[in-house]
């Protein structure tokens, strides 16, 4: 009988970005009419606008979200590891983060080289989090983020559930100019 391998150990998530856990709430991830599976490739393209995400769980619980590349700025050499790409808090459970409160916007996959993992980590949270502000120049707070580090800032505990996706650059058009 063949053995199971996690995804998220295999894609190197469980190490790089969280510790090992076991999934407790359902997560779906879709993009466009395109669900996610871990380790799935997608096309920046298709990834510019924010997913439609949906987190389990009942109403009264709350859950955090958080997405990072922690390939930036290449796999080879993740010197920005991690790159935040959106932070939300507060949403409750069986919604999505659009009825939560996001404290850093989405931004869509944009690897400069490689192929990058983008990863998305649910916390259930134990309390309501005051949404942390972001310091001046949302941009530069994005880089050398912690999911680790947030997670242990507000005692979030280990994840509950996660899920990642790769995407590469995309070739640009070619236009024949005569």
């Amino acid at each position: 009988m063949a053995a199971h391998a996690d995804p998220l150990v295999v894609g190197r998530v469980i190490g790089d970005v969280v510790d090992l856990f076991v999934p407790t709430v359902p997560m779906s991830v879709r993009f466009g009419t395109k669900d996610l599976t871990n380790g799935c490739e997608i096309k920046p393209s298709i990834a510019a606008a924010a997913p439609t995400v949906h987190i389990g769980g009942r109403t009264n619980e709350l859950f955090t979200l958080v997405m990072t590349d922690p390939d930036a700025p290449s796999p080879s050499e993740p010197t920005m590891r991690e790159c935040l790409h959106w932070l939300v808090v507060n949403i409750p459970g069986g919604r999505d983060p659009s009825q939560g409160e996001e404290v850093v916007p989405y931004v869509g996959p944009r690897p400069p080289v490689g192929i990058h993992r983008y990863v998305m980590v649910v916390y259930q949270q134990k309390a309501r989090i005051a949404p942390p502000s972001p310091p001046a120049g949302v941009d530069a707070a994005r880089v050398r983020f912690s999911t680790r580090a947030f997670a242990d800032r507000h005692d979030l505990g280990l994840p509950v559930a996660a899920m990642y996706f790769n995407a590469q650059k995309e070739p640009a058009n070619r236009r024949r100019h005569y």
